[in-house]
């Protein structure tokens, strides 16, 4: 799901609280509602007239929408066609309010997209049960993503970016920011474009992994060394499908920069190292002497010891050897293909 900036800042103030939209012409109405919702703890947007509340609800998303029925101008059933038509708010749930109690008017609101309606004049009690009711599933949604989210961020925490890519087409729908930043630098691109040696690698490989099962090799995209003392890489692994339709499927794929670079920074996050600690404990592994690190770093041989002895009380050891072997493993386990 989505969020747009609007969304995203409402959901911030209001701690993400659920958020309504509550769309009638009557002002009365718009303010016993509203104080009531605030009251109850959730964060309120109105909307005075049909074309406001599909403006409203494109831009903040709301959980739920409480849809007046009948309104000048655009009425409350064409709102709901609207917002059921268009794939960005097309989940949300409307709740009528009508005045109108005949089957024929009921069953429009409901033909219209609604999941339920009340009746007029409004009882903010029941219209908070109601509501609650069909929340559930906007909460339980919520939680996904933040999970999601959370899941994502550790991955990018620990060099792990992640893209998703769809087929047939080769539009990349999905990726994290550690991932953008990487595609930019290895191949140039941007979303939605999957770069072409990554679309290419996908299409020979996709079938094989979704009617066998068989998890094609590695694809290793180099970055000339330049003015730099060594080349990186980027390697990027065919994680799973993760979604399948009439019209095509997606497919997640993990990638990470191997190189100098991407192990200092995986060591300093993951052993919870300044970046200069980390930096002195990566060159402690590749066999360097204090002098030899303090040239490298630009520093002096007794600043590269202060680190190296911080390093020893972070990591819980008591010499250099203790410390590269802490090292070496941790290395290992994020980035099996750098050699050491």
């Amino acid at each position: 799901m989505e969020t747009t900036p609007l969304a995203k800042t409402l959901r911030e103030q209001g701690a993400n609280s659920d958020l309504v939209l509550i769309v009638d012409d009557v002002p009365d109405n718009l303010a016993v509602l509203h104080d009531a919702l605030d009251e109850s703890g959730y964060t309120v947007l109105i909307a005075t007239n049909g074309e406001q509340a599909l403006q409203r609800a494109a831009q903040a998303r709301p959980d739920i929408v409480l849809l007046d029925a009948m309104m000048p101008g655009i009425d409350g059933f064409e709102v709901a066609r609207r917002l059921k038509a268009d794939a960005a708010t097309a989940h949300i749930p409307i709740v009528f309010m009508t005045g109108l109690t005949e089957t024929e008017h009921l069953v429009a609101a409901l033909e219209a997209g609604g999941v339920d309606y009340v009746t007029k004049p409004i009882k903010p009690k029941e219209v908070l049960a109601r509501m609650n009711v069909h929340l559930q599933g906007a909460r339980r949604a919520r939680q996904d993503a933040r999970q999601a989210g959370q899941a994502r961020n550790a991955l990018d925490a620990f060099g792990y970016a992640s893209i998703t890519v769809r087929l047939p087409e080769g539009r990349l729908i999905w990726q994290t920011a550690l991932a953008r930043d990487l595609l930019q630098r290895y191949c140039d691109t941007r979303a939605p474009e999957t770069p072409p040696e990554v679309l290419e690698w996908l299409r020979r490989h996709a079938p094989d992994a979704r009617e066998r099962g068989i998890e094609p090799p590695a694809l290793s995209i180099v970055k000339s060394a330049g003015t730099t003392s060594s080349a990186s890489s980027l390697s990027l692994r065919l994680h799973r499908q993760t979604g399948q339709d009439d019209d095509g499927d997606e497919w997640m794929i993990v990638m990470r920069e191997i190189s100098d670079t991407g192990v200092i920074e995986a060591m300093s996050l993951s052993l919870k190292l300044t970046a200069r600690e980390a930096e002195v404990l990566y060159w402690v592994v590749k066999g360097k002497t204090n002098k030899d690190i303090g040239e490298i770093l630009g520093s002096s041989p007794a600043t590269a010891k202060k680190h190296l002895e911080r390093v020893y009380v972070k990591l819980g050891v008591e010499t250099r050897t203790a410390a590269a072997g802490v090292a070496i493993k941790r290395i290992r386990e994020l980035q099996p293909q750098f050699e050491i």
